[in-house]
């Protein structure tokens, strides 16, 4: 006889998005022209993808999807998920993304250095031409307790660790993202350790659920985004999701990161979804999701725990989720 054991995300059958919710939309952008897309609703004139012109990467998209990572809920329509976000370079309100468009993209290079067999800077569109771009249908959670869930393109952080080739001793990966206090007049806020900082561990940069971003629903990422490249790490909060990164550099020593450096007693290094533990000043117990009405039960690990959370095991004195 055989049993069935369900994973953490998995719901019954009767619950789940219809397939037509879900009819891939690289089929319709390729099917319609841009103004009949429009016409049809999905590119409304306030659309954060309804001028790409200062991007020479749009041509890249869509991209094919990766079926092995799929959703329980349906994915947030993008007029929310563009137009509600958290990038403090431009501003603490959720509507960054009216101040956002300073922000220029292109030129754009990233470093990769540290401990590895070669240092080198390279432009954000050859680093394209190298990497196997897909799409994957993440949910994505924010310390703040709301939540939505994105159809992300990009590629796998890992094949940006094989391409830069780190040394034995690496220990962890630190990404930080631009400073330019000109462009970003949030970074003129003294009080914030600007430049944004991330890190996580090799364990995790080779999990194959971490993903570099560079675009979204058919797209380039948009600026509030992340453009032209940030992290998603499905599993922890949203804020280790460092955004528009130049530097990658591996290290064998764990990096100081901003919200930890702000503020450690509520922003932890690990910051993995947890239900069980609180944030100092509000539960994690539940979330809103972008779009619906009620709030749902958050998972453990965002759901995710099948991939990750192994790479746990024996840090039971690390604080794991804060």
């Amino acid at each position: 006889m055989l049993l069935k054991v369900k994973r953490g995300w998995e719901i019954p059958e009767r619950e789940a998005t219809p397939e037509s919710v879900f009819l891939n939309r690289r089929d319709l952008v390729k099917a319609m022209g841009m103004g009949a897309l429009i016409a049809a609703g999905g590119l409304g004139a306030g659309s954060a993808f309804a001028d790409e012109s200062a991007d020479p990467s749009a041509g890249l998209y869509p991209v094919k999807r990766n079926e092995r990572y799929t959703l329980d809920r349906p994915i947030t329509a993008e007029k929310l998920s563009t137009t509600y976000n958290n990038f403090y370079e431009y501003s603490e309100q959720k509507d960054v993304y009216e101040y956002s468009d300073k922000l220029k993209i292109r030129p754009w290079t990233v470093s990769i250095g540290g401990m590895v067999e070669k240092p080198f800077t390279i432009d954000i569109d050859d680093l394209l031409k190298k990497m196997p771009l897909e799409e994957r249908l993440y949910r994505h959670r924010c310390v703040e307790t709301w939540s939505m869930a994105v159809p992300w393109s990009g590629f796998p952080l890992k094949a940006l660790v094989d391409l830069a080739k780190p040394a034995s001793g690496s220990k962890y990966l630190r990404m930080e993202t631009f400073l330019d206090k000109k462009m970003a007049p949030g970074q003129n806020q003294f009080w914030y350790p600007w430049p944004y900082v991330e890190g996580v561990t090799m364990a995790e940069a080779n999990n194959e659920l971490a993903f570099l971003v560079t675009g979204m629903y058919g797209h380039p990422v948009p600026k509030q985004d992340g453009a032209p490249l940030r992290l998603v790490l499905p599993w922890k909060y949203g804020f280790k999701s460092v955004k528009s990164i130049v530097k990658f550099e591996f290290t064998d020593q764990r990096p100081s990161t901003f919200w930890e450096a702000l503020q450690s007693s509520e922003y932890g290094f690990w910051a993995n979804v947890n239900p069980a533990v609180s944030h100092p000043r509000w539960s994690q117990a539940s979330e809103r999701v972008l779009g619906e009405e009620s709030r749902r039960p958050t998972l453990i690990w965002n759901g995710y725990g099948d991939y990750v959370a192994h790479l746990y095991d024996g840090l039971q004195g690390e604080r794991l989720f804060a």
